[in-house]
């Protein structure tokens, strides 16, 4: 597809629309939308353009439509596959000014809240009314939910109350043609054709952009007891995380970290935290609950279960300023690592049984392609985050030969039973590996679907496929 520029006359369009202090046209102002959190990638849009209202999105992509201009939408830019990088220039369209919470319904357990609403924000908001919104990303403080509704976002405790499908009922959105839908209903059962609400969760704005967004709620749980598991192998952490569920418990968090991500987390951010030699891996366990009884009887069996994988130490968080430190080891991993290397993250899914075989085999991966990695993520889930270090490889290993070690280690989660990503989506970046899991028929259905909603494929171009 063959774009064009945008023109003087459009650029004059465009303010008409939003208002000539909501656009941006010079290279200071543009920089922080050029990149998000990918690695060391800069795309700058031609302009960027902040509305505020549906009318404004719709006025805007009429115009864009009609002049071939693509147009890439941006939550918080906390991405990590490039998702909301504008790789053909155009528009960048900022969603910043969405940032109000517009009801929060207590008798029907539900919230309609605008995209660019920070997570925790908006988590903090419910739960001062008892109620819980339970999809936290790493980035929560500073995350829009409007990006992880398109990107399909999780966080620790999607291993006890489910993805963020579960909790996106409805969905305002404005189609390229300028056209305003609302997706669904705001009910619990929806069994009315095809459910386009589930296929815009985690289409990382190629189709639409999303302008409201009605949630369910859940009752607010009262008591939580918080364990940090220490082993000498991450093969040993990472087999008892099944064994925890085969035993019919299902913690509301479980989370696995390597030392070596621990030894960073503590340089960088200074937490006083030891840690004793032979250690290698660590499980982090939440369980949580109303009742206190029922919370201390699935600590003690989740104890039992993990002296079977030769568990060295378990620590259990007594006051609510530890269980916070606690949390901080596994929530700062990610901006530890990148402050120590250069890096790469991929997000790897498997069944939570495999873990065990997808770590020794990562692990394998990088000594014969020369890189050390750093591993962390939801192991409750199977969901683990590779990060892969620099250290010493040469700059033409890193951009080279390290590629073929990526694909490896896709090609080892795919033959366990997995996928590309878990969490943090295809965007730009993990898109050449797609034909690794998925056929042409596959890529030919995705095109098709995409050529209906957006016939000249001016939304997001260049992402996923």
């Amino acid at each position: 597809m063959e774009f064009n520029k945008i023109t003087g006359e459009l650029l004059s369009a465009i303010k008409l629309i939003v208002g000539e202090d909501a656009v941006l046209t010079t290279h200071d102002g543009m920089e922080k939308y050029s990149h998000d959190e990918t690695e060391d990638l800069h795309y700058y849009p031609e302009v960027v353009v902040k509305p505020k209202s549906p009318q404004e999105v719709s006025a805007l992509m009429k115009l864009c439509n009609e002049h071939l201009i693509p147009v890439t939408p941006r939550g918080a830019g906390t991405g990590l596959s490039g998702g909301a990088l504008p790789v053909k220039g155009g528009v960048l369209l900022a969603m910043e000014r969405f940032n109000h919470i517009l009801n929060i319904d207590e008798e029907s357990l539900q919230a309609t809240v605008e995209p660019g609403v920070i997570t925790e924000d908006f988590m903090n908001a419910v739960a001062a009314k008892n109620l819980l919104y339970p999809v936290d990303p790493a980035s929560k403080g500073s995350c829009f939910i409007g990006g992880n509704v398109s990107h399909g976002s999780g966080g620790p405790r999607v291993v006890k109350y489910g993805t963020i499908r579960e909790y996106i009922l409805n969905l305002e959105v404005v189609l390229p043609n300028g056209e305003i839908i609302w997706t669904g209903a705001n009910t619990l059962k929806y069994a009315s054709g095809y459910n386009l609400t589930q296929l815009m969760i985690g289409s990382e704005g190629t189709l639409g952009i999303i302008t409201k967004i009605v949630v369910k709620l859940i009752p607010l749980p009262t008591q939580d007891a918080l364990m940090l598991a220490s082993f000498s192998t991450n093969e040993a952490a990472c087999a008892a995380v099944s064994a925890i569920f085969r035993a019919g418990i299902i913690p509301s968090a479980l989370e696995f970290m390597e030392r070596k991500g621990l030894e960073w987390v503590i340089k960088f951010d200074g937490i006083n935290f030891e840690l004793k030699d032979g250690i290698e891996a660590f499980l982090l366990i939440e369980v949580d609950g109303t009742n206190p009884d029922v919370i201390f009887t699935d600590c003690e069996r989740i104890n039992t279960v993990l002296e079977q994988f030769d568990c060295k130490d378990v620590l259990f968080a007594d006051t609510s300023a530890q269980k916070e430190e606690l949390w901080r080891l596994r929530r700062t991993m990610s901006v530890s690592v990148k402050s120590n290397s250069v890096y790469k993250e991929e997000d790897t899914v498997v069944p939570r049984a495999k873990l065990p075989q997808l770590i020794k085999g990562i692990k394998e991966i990088g000594v014969q392609y020369g890189f050390e990695s750093v591993c962390y993520g939801h192991a409750g889930d199977g969901n683990l985050h590779v990060n892969i270090i620099k250290g010493s490889m040469s700059d033409d290993d890193w951009h080279n030969k390290l590629k073929d070690g990526i694909r490896k280690i896709f090609e080892l989660t795919v033959s366990l039973g997995g996928t590309l990503s878990g969490e943090h989506g295809i965007g730009l970046v993990q898109k050449e590996f797609m034909p690794i899991k998925y056929s042409n028929v596959h890529f030919e259905l995705w095109r098709g679907i995409k050529n209906v909603f957006d016939k000249n494929g001016i939304l997001n171009p260049g992402k996923i496929f």
